[in-house]
């Protein structure tokens, strides 16, 4: 009778977008037991009916093990939101500013009452285990993010607008150095907010810490210049819908007259305005936009017009 050269074990495969196992602590031995078996009867000549089928069985078994005992629920669970916790700012992290492919970028003084809307993408295998700004390696499997301007390292809370879903995560980085994308996500926190499939999505980011940082964040946001407000909406998030609710915000403003000025001007330009009125603002925006890339090339015309800080927005 012919020699069993190769022994195939078939597992469940994993969905699409599942979390990549990493093999540690029990499963890795599993593994590595089996794999030895497997390699010492590989060179051997048996006959099926020498051989006992409960060792085969058990062989089996061995293998289903070490490729399902690891899955993506445990790994997820496992990887949790980050925590937290009074730390000092980086050393090499905070220069007041920085240069990258020619455009210069500013580090905040503080990030006191910090909230911004706009894309989020993420990062993964290929900068896995590099250097980040702050010095540490990066770890596609912590709950980590770049950000071009907010200090290092900071907590910020990333809500995926397209879902509801939020993750809190570390900022340890610089980036994305792409225009209209304001942060850049680990793996396990893109994975988490269901993003990794769609490459980019809305986001709100709002820096969160200890109850009494988020205090003091709250009065010194409400203490900036009454003139013009970076107000980003309702702290009510509804879930983003492109072609109906998403806009670019050119800004919030005391003066209606000024306000409609502005929104004639960019009518000009040939976009499409709208104004809310709330809470004695108006707010200028341009929209409803269909699609990221409408975002991305509405932002680019909006700088080429002069307006250099606008936000994204999600209206009910």
């Amino acid at each position: 009778m012919s020699s069993l050269g190769t022994i195939t074990v078939c597992c469940t495969p994993r969905p699409s977008g599942s979390w990549p196992r990493r093999l540690k602590g029990p499963s890795k031995r599993r593994s590595i037991i089996a794999t030895s078996e497997v390699a010492r009867m590989s060179g051997q000549q048996f006959s099926m009916t020498g051989f006992s089928w409960s060792a085969i069985a058990v062989l089996l078994f061995a293998l289903l093990l070490a490729g399902c005992a690891s899955g993506p629920s445990a790994d997820r669970a496992a990887t949790r939101d980050a925590v937290p916790r009074d730390e000092p700012y980086s050393t090499r992290g905070n220069p007041d500013d920085y240069s990258v492919l020619g455009k210069r970028y500013t580090v905040l003084a503080s990030n006191s009452g910090f909230r911004e809307r706009g894309l989020a993408s993420w990062y993964g295998k290929k900068f896995h285990g590099r250097p980040t700004s702050s010095g540490e390696p990066y770890d596609m499997y912590k709950m980590t993010a770049a950000h071009k301007s907010l200090r290092l390292p900071t907590y910020v809370r990333v809500t995926n607008l397209d879902n509801g879903k939020s993750v809190v995560v570390r900022v340890n980085d610089r980036g994305p150095f792409v225009d209209g994308r304001i942060i850049d996500l680990s793996y396990a926190a893109a994975h988490k907010i269901e993003m990794t499939g769609k490459g980019t999505v809305p986001v709100e980011i709002e820096v969160v810490g200890s109850e009494d940082t988020r205090t003091a964040a709250r009065n010194s946001s409400s203490a900036r210049n009454p003139g013009r407000s970076r107000n980003l909406g309702p702290r009510s998030m509804p879930n983003a819908r492109w072609g109906e609710n998403v806009f670019v915000q050119i800004g919030a403003f005391r003066d209606a007259d000024n306000a409609e000025e502005i929104g004639a001007r960019l009518r000009r330009a040939g976009l499409s305005t709208v104004s809310q009125s709330d809470g004695g603002w108006t707010r200028v925006q341009v929209g409803p936009l269909a699609s990221a890339d409408e975002f991305d090339s509405v932002r680019e015309r909006l700088h080429e017009l002069g307006f250099q800080e606008t936000t994204m927005v999600v209206n009910k």
